[in-house]
């Protein structure tokens, strides 16, 4: 049985955060997005969903500059520079990548400081710090401890916590459910849950599609580098329901 995750807002705010016209990137030679135009609101959580190989984390590091592209990103209506990832992330677009990459011989501690290491305000890093471990209780037990000494889902957070601290104003996350329990999976969305419902922004590339779509504002499906369908989550109820745009 699925774990159980807090249903999505009923309304998404219209304004975009987040857009692209156009957007295509490459690895070399080979072409792994194409004219990918998308949006997210203020305060959405948008779900990208896809099979393996669609170009779903490629959207997400051809947002952040992090692929060689083409296109327009615009971030509050203001072009993002291309391939300049500090850049990007200076203007609160914060990534959590699959497999975490989260600094495994660092501390807890140290790595939730590293999500910081912009900001010179000690209050609002203990304003920011205190929040994370609100929001994840696990890693105030675990300051101290070896960051790589921890299980896959306690990474998880605490790589959802480093991001956190660096102030987001939309959180983009690549397969936070990968190789994860599904109570541990359950627990990490409906963190996300709560965080979107505060009126954070959120792109959310997952592989559970049931678990994403009872999030999800809005849908987008890839499929071989191209937008397949953007959809209302709620006219999806099967996996055929998906499987039909695939394939279409």
């Amino acid at each position: 049985m699925s774990p159980s995750v807090a249903a999505a807002p009923t309304t998404a705010a219209s304004s975009p955060i987040l857009s692209t016209t156009g957007l295509s990137a490459s690895y070399g030679h080979a072409r792994a997005l194409h004219e990918v135009d998308i949006r997210v609101g203020e305060g959405e959580l948008v779900a990208v969903l896809g099979p393996n190989g669609a170009g779903k984390s490629t959207l997400l590091r051809a947002l952040l500059g992090l692929v060689a592209n083409s296109g327009e990103v615009r971030f509050r209506g203001a072009s993002l520079p291309r391939q300049n990832a500090v850049a990007v992330a200076s203007r609160g677009i914060v990534l959590v990548p699959e497999g975490r990459g989260i600094f495994g011989p660092m501390s807890v501690a140290d790595n939730l400081e590293l999500g910081a290491y912009r900001l010179h305000d000690k209050a609002e890093f203990a304003r920011r710090r205190e929040r994370v471990l609100t929001l994840f209780p696990r890693l105030k037990e675990r300051l101290g401890q070896v960051a790589g000494s921890m299980s896959g889902g306690e990474q998880q957070m605490l790589a959802i916590g480093r991001a956190l601290m660096a102030g987001p104003q939309i959180l983009l996350l690549d397969e936070p459910s990968l190789g994860l329990a599904p109570r541990v999976t359950g627990e990490i969305l409906e963190t996300l849950g709560l965080l979107n419902r505060e009126g954070l922004a959120i792109v959310l590339v997952e592989q559970k599609a049931p678990l994403a779509l009872k999030l999800a504002n809005r849908v987008y499906l890839l499929s071989l580098g191209r937008i397949a369908a953007e959809l209302d989550p709620r006219d999806i109820t099967s996996h055929d329901d998906l499987a039909q745009h695939y394939f279409a």
